[in-house]
Formats: C-alpha cells, sequence, structure tokens
C-alpha cells in the first residue's frame, strides 16, 4: 500500500510539475526562434547600411559615378550621343 501512494504521490507532483514548467519552456524556445530571427534581420540591415554609405561615398565624392548613375536612372546624354533603344517587343 506504501507503494502505490509513493508511485501515486510522484505521478501527481510530476504532472504538477509539467503543468507549471511545459508552457514557460514552450515560450522560451519561441523567444529563441525570434531572436535568431531577429540578429538575421540585424545583419541583413547592417550589410545594407554598409552598401548604402559606400553608395552615399560614391556620390559625394565620385564624378565617373555620378554620371554612370545619371545615365542609368535619368537617361541623360552626352551632347552629340546618339541613343540606341532595341524593340524590347517580339
Amino acid at each position: 500500500m506504501e507503494k502505490k501512494k509513493l508511485i501515486f504521490y510522484f505521478i501527481f507532483f510530476s504532472a504538477i510539475l509539467c503543468v507549471l514548467f511545459l508552457p514557460g519552456y514552450s515560450q522560451l524556445q519561441k523567444l529563441k526562434e525570434e531572436n535568431k530571427e531577429h540578429k538575421k534581420r540585424i545583419q541583413f540591415l547592417q550589410e545594407h547600411n554598409v552598401e548604402l554609405e559606400e553608395e552615399l561615398s560614391n556620390l559625394r565624392e565620385d564624378p565617373d559615378y555620378i554620371e554612370k548613375k545619371a545615365r542609368e536612372k535619368l537617361g541623360i546624354v552626352k551632347k552629340g550621343e546618339i541613343i540606341y533603344r532595341g524593340n524590347s517587343e517580339k
């Protein structure tokens, strides 16, 4: 009889411990996963920030880079240049 009580108490307290700690453990795992995602996002944004700083530096200091960007984005041409645009429709 004493052995049955001991087993019952063990199962009872084990169940209580599971009920108390399992939600916290699940939340901890979820937060760890979110933390990983945030770290990846931070890394991506830091790399993108470096690229933007390089472009800004080029725009401030390199006239050839400015000319290249103006030609690409605004379609600016030099005096006397002939513009050729291929037929994109097939």
